[in-house]
């Protein structure tokens, strides 16, 4: 016999932009030591200059990204309520 499924634990809400940011800052300096090395980089390993600048490019937009998601979010959460019945009585 199946166990009864337990209820989902409680979303944990958080600033997602600062893991975005480290993670930007983390292919910055991946792209400053890449540059750094110059010629001693092989030819063969300098398509990671491009996989960094990806990183980065991908981090700024998440970062700038995020926040306007969350108030897309929250406007069509006002709207949903506001368009809900307030006395609780179904609509017939």
């Amino acid at each position: 016999m199946r166990k009864p499924r337990q209820p989902d634990p409680e979303v944990h809400e958080s600033d997602y932009r600062v893991p975005a940011a480290i993670g930007t800052a983390a292919w910055t300096v991946a792209l400053v030591v890449l540059i750094s090395m110059g010629d001693d980089l092989p030819n063969t390993e300098r398509w990671w200059i491009g996989v960094c600048v990806t990183g980065i490019v991908l981090g700024v937009f998440g970062f700038l990204y995020i926040p306007r998601l969350f108030r897309k979010r929250a406007e069509a959460a006002e709207r949903a309520a506001s368009a809900a019945p307030d006395d609780g009585s179904t609509p017939s």
